[in-house]
């Protein structure tokens, strides 16, 4: 009686997609089409059966890294449509940092307790393929045990198209100096004619898995990413999510799926070219749940991204589908730039706080998903790694240098 008080106004065909999620039987790409415009009663069980898809999956723990964040240049001529963040060389707020910059903000990341780099930047047009090896031997030899997360699939296409090299050979030459892992972004939407719009100058769709297979084939391991909340219709949401899980089933590269909500606030897409102002709560947690019943049991790792959804809405994620709430980041400018107003440092007391306060166990794990410390009591944390001129305000920009709020 109390079920059927519950999940008696679904629909039938809704229902009927989440029984054989839950049953292990791949949902196809009609299916995920129908979870992705849920609305009441069928949004609330799509919800529920996320939740429970995630605890058969993965359990109850939430992982974190503590990371930092580097982007080295913001000089950029790809003219991407929903960037705010890119600028052309002579503008009076373009830089481009020399490595000296790049290894004290390491040495604040490893004092702060960061195991990983998370590094990518503009497409520099002087730059080349060497600059991209160079920034990894030079972090590598003063953070030798610090893991490089670097260079989306974009910035490895400018590179190797720079190199004269086979692809294969390009990525197995940045490995030697010390790449590690390769984030899964510059997808956006992996449809060539949402792409000519939102970043018509940039990677097309079949270039971008080009080169995500080719680094999984020399066990280079890759996020992998959705932008979303912009043009897209979710036909073409679950297109991407269908080919994602396809180059899994291949490859096996994917370390985990992460959402991006459009931030729209400062860019041409939103204001000149007629995209809707991002993603609302519904689109956020539908799509985390959907990626969790769809990519089973082939990604199972699906990341709230906090900088875009906001702590309180990343915390509503992880009862809908989410195991993972990301990265400290430490610094954080894309999001930033186009008018993210949701800091850009969550620290990792912050970030157990935030996953208790769920009612889940918060673990620190690797760039790759090792667990590398459990805190399943909160009276045994350690203290804060943080400055003393980090200071916590009150508002969505929850974490700012002090010197940063003074100026």
């Amino acid at each position: 009686m109390i079920l059927d008080r519950l999940f008696g106004g679904v629909n039938a065909n809704v229902m009927d997609a989440l029984e054989r999620a839950l049953d292990g039987v791949e949902l196809t790409r009609a299916d995920a089409q129908l979870l992705l415009d849920t609305e009441g009663a069928d949004f609330q069980a799509l919800l529920r059966a996320a939740d429970v898809a995630r605890q058969e999956d993965v359990g109850n723990d939430v992982s974190y890294v503590v990371c930092r964040n580097m982007n080295f240049t913001n000089v950029c001529y790809v003219g991407c449509s929903f960037c705010g963040f890119a600028r052309h060389k002579d503008e009076d707020d373009a830089y481009d940092h020399p490595m000296e910059v790049l290894i004290e903000k390491g040495r604040d990341a490893v004092a702060r307790g960061a195991t990983e780099f998370c590094i990518q930047a503009g497409i520099h047009p002087n730059k080349d393929h060497t600059h991209y090896r160079e920034i990894l031997t030079t972090l590598k030899a003063e953070f030798p045990e610090v893991h490089i997360h670097a260079f989306s699939p974009e910035e490895i296409d400018f590179g190797h198209r720079k190199s004269g090299m086979d692809l294969a050979e390009y990525l197995q030459w940045l490995v030697a100096a010390g790449l590690g892992t390769m984030p899964g972004t510059a997808a956006e939407i992996l449809d060539d004619e949402i792409r000519q719009v939102v970043s018509p100058r940039k990677l097309g769709r079949d270039r971008w898995i080009e080169i995500v297979k080719a680094a999984h084939s020399i066990g280079l391991r890759s996020t992998s990413t959705l932008m979303y909340g912009h043009i897209e219709e979710t036909r073409h949401v679950a297109a991407h999510l269908d080919l994602l899980r396809e180059i899994q089933k291949e490859t096996g590269g994917f370390t985990e799926f992460v959402p991006l909500g459009f931030i729209h606030e400062k860019n041409t897409l939103f204001n000149h070219l007629g995209a809707r102002p991002g993603s609302s709560m519904a689109e956020d947690l539908k799509l985390i749940a959907v990626s969790r019943l769809f990519l089973r049991p082939w990604i199972t790792n699906i990341q709230v991204s906090w900088v875009k959804m906001g702590p309180k809405l990343g915390q509503m994620a992880l009862t809908a589908g989410a195991n993972d709430f990301g990265g400290t980041l430490m610094e954080e400018s894309i999001s930033r730039e186009s008018g993210s107003q949701y800091g850009e440092n969550c620290p990792p007391e912050e970030m157990r706080r935030l996953i208790r306060e769920v009612g889940r166990p918060p673990v620190e794990r690797s760039t790759t998903y090792r667990i590398l410390r459990r805190f399943d009591d909160p009276a045994k944390d350690p203290p804060s790694l943080e400055p003393e001129r980090l200071v916590e305000l009150s508002g969505p920009a929850r974490w700012r240098l002090q010197e940063q709020r003074s100026a």
